[in-house]
Protein backbone atom coordinates (compact mmCIF):
# COMPACT_ATOMS: atom_id res chain seq x y z
CA UNK A 1 0.00 0.00 0.00
CA UNK A 2 1.37 3.38 -1.03
CA UNK A 3 2.01 5.79 1.86
CA UNK A 4 1.94 9.58 1.34
CA UNK A 5 2.75 11.85 4.31
CA UNK A 6 1.61 15.46 4.03
CA UNK A 7 3.22 17.32 6.95
CA UNK A 8 6.92 16.70 6.55
CA UNK A 9 9.23 19.60 7.17
CA UNK A 10 12.27 21.31 5.73
CA UNK A 11 14.07 24.51 6.65
CA UNK A 12 15.46 27.31 4.54
CA UNK A 13 18.69 28.73 6.05
CA UNK A 14 18.09 32.17 4.55
CA UNK A 15 14.66 32.50 6.17
CA UNK A 16 16.04 31.25 9.48
CA UNK A 17 18.91 33.75 9.44
CA UNK A 18 16.62 36.66 8.56
CA UNK A 19 14.00 35.92 11.22
CA UNK A 20 16.00 34.67 14.22
CA UNK A 21 15.95 37.88 16.24
CA UNK A 22 12.37 38.65 15.21
CA UNK A 23 11.15 35.32 16.53
CA UNK A 24 12.69 36.24 19.88
CA UNK A 25 10.83 39.55 19.88
CA UNK A 26 7.57 37.83 18.92
CA UNK A 27 7.97 35.35 21.77
CA UNK A 28 9.71 37.24 24.59
CA UNK A 29 8.44 34.85 27.22
CA UNK A 30 10.23 31.88 25.65
CA UNK A 31 13.08 33.83 24.07
CA UNK A 32 16.45 32.30 24.78
CA UNK A 33 15.34 28.90 25.99
CA UNK A 34 12.73 28.43 23.28
CA UNK A 35 14.75 29.74 20.34
CA UNK A 36 16.48 26.40 19.87
CA UNK A 37 13.07 24.82 19.35
CA UNK A 38 11.30 27.36 17.17
CA UNK A 39 14.19 27.50 14.70
CA UNK A 40 13.37 23.95 13.73
CA UNK A 41 15.89 21.98 15.74
CA UNK A 42 13.74 19.88 18.06
CA UNK A 43 10.17 20.43 19.04
CA UNK A 44 9.51 17.25 20.94
CA UNK A 45 10.81 15.56 24.07
CA UNK A 46 14.18 14.13 23.05
CA UNK A 47 13.97 11.57 25.88
CA UNK A 48 11.36 9.64 23.89
CA UNK A 49 13.02 6.99 21.72
CA UNK A 50 11.10 7.76 18.51
CA UNK A 51 12.07 11.43 18.51
CA UNK A 52 15.32 12.73 17.08
CA UNK A 53 17.88 14.70 19.09
CA UNK A 54 18.11 18.45 18.32
CA UNK A 55 21.21 18.34 16.13
CA UNK A 56 19.94 15.35 14.18
CA UNK A 57 16.51 16.84 13.44
CA UNK A 58 18.14 20.12 12.37
CA UNK A 59 20.39 18.28 9.95
CA UNK A 60 17.50 16.25 8.56
CA UNK A 61 15.38 19.39 8.10
CA UNK A 62 17.99 20.84 5.76
CA UNK A 63 18.02 17.79 3.51
CA UNK A 64 15.76 17.38 0.49
CA UNK A 65 17.76 14.60 -1.10
CA UNK A 66 19.58 11.34 -0.45
CA UNK A 67 19.46 11.17 3.36
CA UNK A 68 15.74 11.92 3.50
CA UNK A 69 15.02 9.43 0.74
CA UNK A 70 17.05 6.81 2.59
CA UNK A 71 14.91 7.30 5.71
CA UNK A 72 11.77 7.05 3.59
CA UNK A 73 12.97 3.87 1.87
CA UNK A 74 13.90 2.26 5.16
CA UNK A 75 10.43 2.83 6.65
CA UNK A 76 8.27 2.35 3.55
CA UNK A 77 7.24 5.97 2.93
CA UNK A 78 6.52 6.45 -0.76
CA UNK A 79 6.06 10.23 -0.87
CA UNK A 80 6.45 13.26 1.37
CA UNK A 81 4.71 16.58 0.79
CA UNK A 82 7.38 19.00 2.00
CA UNK A 83 6.74 22.31 3.73
CA UNK A 84 8.94 24.96 5.30
CA UNK A 85 9.19 25.82 8.95
CA UNK A 86 9.78 29.43 9.87
CA UNK A 87 8.04 32.77 10.09
CA UNK A 88 8.74 34.98 7.07
CA UNK A 89 5.57 36.95 7.91
CA UNK A 90 7.62 38.70 10.63
CA UNK A 91 9.88 40.37 8.05
CA UNK A 92 9.41 43.57 6.04
CA UNK A 93 7.25 42.74 3.05
CA UNK A 94 9.83 43.15 0.29
CA UNK A 95 12.38 40.98 2.05
CA UNK A 96 9.78 38.31 2.76
CA UNK A 97 8.63 38.28 -0.87
CA UNK A 98 12.14 37.64 -2.16
CA UNK A 99 12.90 34.97 0.46
CA UNK A 100 9.62 33.13 -0.13
CA UNK A 101 10.11 33.11 -3.89
CA UNK A 102 13.64 31.76 -3.54
CA UNK A 103 12.57 29.12 -1.02
CA UNK A 104 9.70 27.98 -3.25
CA UNK A 105 12.09 27.69 -6.18
CA UNK A 106 14.27 25.34 -4.12
CA UNK A 107 11.27 23.26 -3.09
CA UNK A 108 10.13 22.96 -6.68
CA UNK A 109 13.60 21.80 -7.75
CA UNK A 110 13.54 19.05 -5.12
CA UNK A 111 10.13 17.88 -6.33
CA UNK A 112 11.27 18.04 -9.95
CA UNK A 113 14.35 15.96 -9.15
CA UNK A 114 12.25 13.28 -7.42
CA UNK A 115 8.71 13.66 -8.79
CA UNK A 116 7.40 10.37 -7.41
CA UNK A 117 8.89 10.97 -3.95
CA UNK A 118 8.45 14.67 -3.17
CA UNK A 119 5.75 17.29 -3.61
CA UNK A 120 5.56 20.64 -1.83
CA UNK A 121 3.49 23.34 -0.17
CA UNK A 122 4.54 26.93 -0.86
CA UNK A 123 5.67 29.49 1.69
CA UNK A 124 3.89 32.84 1.26
CA UNK A 125 4.65 36.46 2.27
CA UNK A 126 1.37 36.95 4.13
CA UNK A 127 2.19 40.49 5.30
CA UNK A 128 1.58 41.57 1.69
CA UNK A 129 -1.65 39.77 0.73
CA UNK A 130 -1.51 40.88 -2.91
CA UNK A 131 2.08 39.61 -3.23
CA UNK A 132 1.13 36.40 -1.42
CA UNK A 133 -1.70 35.87 -3.91
CA UNK A 134 0.68 36.38 -6.84
CA UNK A 135 3.25 34.01 -5.34
CA UNK A 136 0.61 31.34 -4.79
CA UNK A 137 -0.41 31.56 -8.44
CA UNK A 138 3.25 31.30 -9.50
CA UNK A 139 4.00 28.47 -7.07
CA UNK A 140 1.06 26.38 -8.29
CA UNK A 141 0.90 27.22 -11.99
CA UNK A 142 4.62 27.60 -12.76
CA UNK A 143 6.43 25.61 -10.07
CA UNK A 144 3.92 22.79 -9.66
CA UNK A 145 3.54 23.12 -5.89
CA UNK A 146 0.33 21.73 -4.42
CA UNK A 147 -0.95 24.56 -2.23
CA UNK A 148 0.59 26.41 0.69
CA UNK A 149 1.29 26.03 4.39
CA UNK A 150 1.17 28.82 6.97
CA UNK A 151 3.02 28.59 10.27
CA UNK A 152 0.84 30.37 12.80
CA UNK A 153 -0.98 33.64 12.26
CA UNK A 154 -0.38 35.61 9.07
CA UNK A 155 0.21 38.75 11.16
CA UNK A 156 -1.25 40.45 14.21
CA UNK A 157 -4.69 39.10 13.32
CA UNK A 158 -5.94 35.76 12.02
CA UNK A 159 -6.91 34.53 8.57
CA UNK A 160 -10.51 35.71 8.95
CA UNK A 161 -9.28 39.31 8.70
CA UNK A 162 -10.63 40.72 5.43
CA UNK A 163 -7.17 41.92 4.42
CA UNK A 164 -6.34 38.32 3.52
CA UNK A 165 -9.25 38.01 1.10
CA UNK A 166 -6.94 38.32 -1.97
CA UNK A 167 -4.98 35.25 -0.91
CA UNK A 168 -7.94 33.12 0.13
CA UNK A 169 -9.68 33.93 -3.13
CA UNK A 170 -6.72 32.45 -5.02
CA UNK A 171 -6.89 29.24 -2.97
CA UNK A 172 -10.56 29.11 -3.90
CA UNK A 173 -9.96 29.80 -7.59
CA UNK A 174 -7.05 27.36 -7.96
CA UNK A 175 -8.75 24.71 -5.80
CA UNK A 176 -5.58 24.01 -3.84
CA UNK A 177 -5.50 23.50 -0.06
CA UNK A 178 -4.14 25.63 2.75
CA UNK A 179 -2.35 23.76 5.53
CA UNK A 180 -2.92 25.67 8.80
CA UNK A 181 0.10 24.71 10.86
CA UNK A 182 0.83 25.87 14.43
CA UNK A 183 2.97 28.88 15.16
CA UNK A 184 3.87 31.01 18.15
CA UNK A 185 0.97 32.15 20.37
CA UNK A 186 0.12 35.83 20.48
CA UNK A 187 2.65 37.62 22.70
CA UNK A 188 -0.19 39.15 24.74
CA UNK A 189 -1.33 35.72 25.96
CA UNK A 190 2.02 34.06 26.53
CA UNK A 191 2.70 35.29 30.05
CA UNK A 192 -0.82 35.15 31.56
CA UNK A 193 -1.68 31.80 29.93
CA UNK A 194 1.63 29.97 30.15
CA UNK A 195 3.77 31.86 32.67
CA UNK A 196 4.46 31.23 36.32
CA UNK A 197 6.38 27.98 35.89
CA UNK A 198 10.02 27.11 35.44
CA UNK A 199 11.20 28.64 32.15
CA UNK A 200 11.53 25.33 30.36
CA UNK A 201 8.12 24.14 31.55
CA UNK A 202 6.46 27.40 30.50
CA UNK A 203 8.14 27.32 27.13
CA UNK A 204 7.08 23.74 26.43
CA UNK A 205 3.51 24.46 27.58
CA UNK A 206 3.28 27.57 25.43
CA UNK A 207 4.58 25.80 22.33
CA UNK A 208 4.33 22.16 21.33
CA UNK A 209 2.62 20.81 24.45
CA UNK A 210 -0.45 23.04 24.17
CA UNK A 211 -0.15 26.70 23.20
CA UNK A 212 0.59 26.61 19.52
CA UNK A 213 -1.96 23.84 18.91
CA UNK A 214 -4.60 25.89 20.66
CA UNK A 215 -3.64 28.88 18.53
CA UNK A 216 -3.87 26.89 15.29
CA UNK A 217 -7.26 25.59 16.36
CA UNK A 218 -8.52 29.11 17.02
CA UNK A 219 -7.37 30.06 13.52
CA UNK A 220 -9.71 27.46 11.99
CA UNK A 221 -12.57 28.24 14.39
CA UNK A 222 -12.41 31.92 13.44
CA UNK A 223 -12.49 30.98 9.76
CA UNK A 224 -15.61 28.91 10.42
CA UNK A 225 -17.41 31.63 12.37
CA UNK A 226 -16.42 34.40 9.97
CA UNK A 227 -18.12 32.62 7.09
CA UNK A 228 -14.88 32.13 5.17
CA UNK A 229 -16.07 28.78 3.81
CA UNK A 230 -19.40 30.26 2.74
CA UNK A 231 -17.56 32.95 0.77
CA UNK A 232 -14.99 30.55 -0.69
CA UNK A 233 -16.82 27.30 -1.42
CA UNK A 234 -13.77 25.62 -2.98
CA UNK A 235 -11.43 26.41 -0.09
CA UNK A 236 -10.06 23.33 1.65
CA UNK A 237 -7.98 23.47 4.84
CA UNK A 238 -5.71 20.81 6.29
CA UNK A 239 -5.43 20.75 10.07
CA UNK A 240 -2.72 18.61 11.67
CA UNK A 241 -2.35 17.05 15.11
CA UNK A 242 -5.83 15.50 14.76
CA UNK A 243 -7.37 18.90 14.04
CA UNK A 244 -5.55 21.01 16.66
CA UNK A 245 -8.17 20.27 19.37
CA UNK A 246 -11.13 21.58 17.34
CA UNK A 247 -12.88 18.31 16.39
CA UNK A 248 -13.22 17.29 20.02
CA UNK A 249 -15.26 20.45 20.77
CA UNK A 250 -16.96 20.81 17.41
CA UNK A 251 -20.41 19.71 18.54
CA UNK A 252 -20.15 21.96 21.58
CA UNK A 253 -19.38 24.88 19.27
CA UNK A 254 -22.44 24.13 17.16
CA UNK A 255 -24.70 23.68 20.18
CA UNK A 256 -23.48 26.96 21.67
CA UNK A 257 -23.44 28.93 18.40
CA UNK A 258 -26.39 27.79 16.28
CA UNK A 259 -27.03 29.29 12.85
CA UNK A 260 -29.44 31.79 14.39
CA UNK A 261 -26.47 33.26 16.25
CA UNK A 262 -23.75 32.78 13.65
CA UNK A 263 -25.67 33.77 10.52
CA UNK A 264 -23.89 30.98 8.64
CA UNK A 265 -25.55 29.11 5.80
CA UNK A 266 -24.67 25.69 7.25
CA UNK A 267 -24.25 24.19 10.72
CA UNK A 268 -20.69 24.36 12.06
CA UNK A 269 -20.13 20.58 12.11
CA UNK A 270 -21.30 20.20 8.52
CA UNK A 271 -19.09 23.06 7.33
CA UNK A 272 -16.06 21.59 9.09
CA UNK A 273 -16.66 18.17 7.57
CA UNK A 274 -16.97 19.67 4.09
CA UNK A 275 -13.94 21.98 4.21
CA UNK A 276 -11.36 20.50 6.60
CA UNK A 277 -9.08 17.49 6.27
CA UNK A 278 -7.48 16.21 9.47
CA UNK A 279 -4.04 14.64 9.80
CA UNK A 280 -2.24 13.04 12.79
CA UNK A 281 1.15 14.78 12.47
CA UNK A 282 2.84 11.79 14.08
CA UNK A 283 0.40 11.54 16.99
CA UNK A 284 -0.17 7.86 16.26
CA UNK A 285 -2.72 7.20 18.97
CA UNK A 286 -5.64 4.86 18.35
CA UNK A 287 -8.22 6.66 20.56
CA UNK A 288 -7.58 9.91 18.69
CA UNK A 289 -7.96 8.16 15.37
CA UNK A 290 -11.18 6.43 16.41
CA UNK A 291 -12.80 9.72 17.42
CA UNK A 292 -11.78 11.49 14.21
CA UNK A 293 -12.82 8.52 12.09
CA UNK A 294 -16.25 8.47 13.72
CA UNK A 295 -16.67 12.23 13.31
CA UNK A 296 -15.15 12.76 9.87
CA UNK A 297 -15.06 9.43 8.06
CA UNK A 298 -12.07 7.94 6.27
CA UNK A 299 -12.55 10.32 3.30
CA UNK A 300 -11.44 13.31 5.40
CA UNK A 301 -8.28 11.91 6.99
CA UNK A 302 -4.80 12.40 5.54
CA UNK A 303 -1.60 10.84 6.86
CA UNK A 304 1.44 12.62 8.24
CA UNK A 305 4.36 11.97 10.57
CA UNK A 306 5.84 15.45 11.24
CA UNK A 307 9.27 14.29 10.08
CA UNK A 308 12.00 14.92 11.10
CA UNK A 309 10.67 16.01 14.48
CA UNK A 310 9.14 12.56 14.74
CA UNK A 311 10.82 9.40 13.49
CA UNK A 312 9.26 7.55 10.57
CA UNK A 313 9.56 4.29 12.53
CA UNK A 314 6.14 2.76 13.05
CA UNK A 315 4.38 4.92 10.45
CA UNK A 316 3.39 1.99 8.26
CA UNK A 317 2.59 -0.34 11.18
CA UNK A 318 0.10 2.12 12.68
CA UNK A 319 -2.00 2.48 9.58
CA UNK A 320 -1.80 -1.25 8.82
CA UNK A 321 -3.19 -2.02 12.27
CA UNK A 322 -6.18 0.33 12.17
CA UNK A 323 -9.53 -1.45 12.76
CA UNK A 324 -11.02 -0.37 9.42
CA UNK A 325 -11.35 -1.85 5.96
CA UNK A 326 -8.46 -2.09 3.52
CA UNK A 327 -10.34 0.29 1.21
CA UNK A 328 -10.51 2.92 3.96
CA UNK A 329 -6.87 2.38 4.88
CA UNK A 330 -5.92 3.07 1.27
CA UNK A 331 -7.89 6.33 1.30
CA UNK A 332 -6.05 7.54 4.39
CA UNK A 333 -2.66 6.22 3.28
CA UNK A 334 -2.67 7.78 -0.18
CA UNK A 335 -6.04 8.09 -1.93
CA UNK A 336 -7.26 11.25 -0.20
CA UNK A 337 -3.93 13.01 -0.70
CA UNK A 338 -3.83 12.04 -4.36
CA UNK A 339 -7.33 13.40 -4.92
CA UNK A 340 -6.91 16.60 -2.91
CA UNK A 341 -3.44 17.47 -4.22
CA UNK A 342 -3.72 16.12 -7.74
CA UNK A 343 -0.79 13.76 -7.23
Amino acid sequence: MKLICVEEHVLDPAVGAATGSLVGAEAPFISGWGSRFVDGQNVKDSTRPHVFAPSESARKCLDMGAARLSDMDRTGIDMQVLSYGGFPQLLPAEKAIDLCCAANDKLALAAEAHPTRFAGFAMLPWQSPEAAARELVRAVNELGLKGALINGRPGETFLDDTRYTPVLSVFDALKVPLYVHPGLPLPAVQKPYYGGFDRELSARLSMFAWGWHNEAGIEVVRMLLAGIFDRFPNLQVISGHWGEMVPFFLQRLEDSIPQEASGLTRPIVQTYREHVYVSPSGMLMLPHFQFIYTLMGAERILYSIDYPYQSLDGARAFIAGLPISDTEKALIAHGNAERLLGL
